[in-house]
């Protein structure tokens, strides 16, 4: 199993030198954000082709893997107008996708929440929230299927998509292959639920196993919308995560996010440690 990293968790002026500073650490992949470019992740514009050729040889000449593409936005922000405009702006982030080197984009579901798109709300329940998100895909798996890209969404605590059996009703709705699943257990406990680790990790894996295209690597000392912390400083257990993966056959990276950069290299010997021990590489540790 291959590691890889979020780009902006290297803070550098230049796109060359965030790059330069994730081959330093030994990794291939990346969950690329246009910021790191100079650009609003989701730029307002059409992304100059030359722009977009540029970033793509930047990273084939240092050898990296752009694995995903953010293109977040709420997808249930509760103005209409914000709503649209995301979604102008994600099909022209899709336009340049293949120019960029990927094929994934990832996706925030959303909140009712007008301020913070990672922040829970008491409306994320509603009926009217599930429609409008369905709405938004409808839209978005439009452009995804006229540039030929992969979508990418996952449960989280704070988001209208808040549980994995959630994001499986959603599959089974579009049955596309240009929707596909992002597993990150960190994401899955609401309050009170942390005690069922082993169950909701199982489970997630039983709903969306075969669907997903990324897999990412942050960590949680805490339930409810606590999972920021970065890969082996929390609770959450690898060694059942890791053993999950194989067992579906997931084959794609695992990307760290919600971390410093100094804390960079222990996360990662962290992951080396688990990935390539005696244990793992005999099948399930469990």
């Amino acid at each position: 199993m291959n590691l890889g990293i979020f780009a902006k968790t290297f803070s550098r002026p230049t796109l060359d030198g965030v790059l330069d500073a994730v081959g330093s650490h030994g990794l291939q992949y990346v969950q690329f954000n246009m910021i790191c470019a100079g650009l609003p992740s989701l730029p307002p514009a059409e992304i100059p082709a030359q722009v977009a050729q540029e970033i793509g040889r930047a990273f084939g000449a240092r050898g990296l893997v752009m694995a995903a593409l953010s293109g977040t936005f709420n997808m249930i922000h509760p103005d209409l107008k914000e709503r649209r405009e995301g979604l102008r702006r994600l099909d022209l982030l899709a336009g340049a996708a293949q120019a960029l080197g990927t094929s994934v984009i990832t996706l925030c579901t959303g909140t009712r929440d007008p301020e913070n798109m990672w922040r829970a709300h008491s409306e994320n329940a509603s009926g009217e929230a599930w429609h409008d998100l369905v709405q938004s895909l409808e839209t978005a798996l439009e452009s995804a299927r006229r540039h030929r890209v992969t979508l990418a969404i996952e449960p989280e605590v704070g988001n209208v998509m808040d549980t994995a059996a959630k994001a499986r009703a959603l599959l089974d709705h579009f049955r596309t292959p240009h929707l596909k699943a992002i597993m990150d257990p960190a994401n899955l406990f609401h309050a009170g639920e942390l005690i069922r680790m082993r169950e909701l990790i199982d489970e997630a894996f039983e709903q969306l196993g075969n669907h997903i295209v990324l897999a990412h690597a942050k960590d949680l000392n805490a339930d409810g919308d606590a999972g920021q912390e970065a890969a082996g400083t929390g609770v959450l257990d690898y060694d059942l995560y890791l053993a999950n993966l194989r067992r579906v056959g997931y084959a794609g990276p695992l990307i760290l996010h919600s971390l410093a950069e100094d804390q960079v290299e222990r996360s990662l010997s962290f992951l080396r440690g688990k990935i390539y021990s005696p244990l793992q590489s005999h099948g399930d540790c469990r």
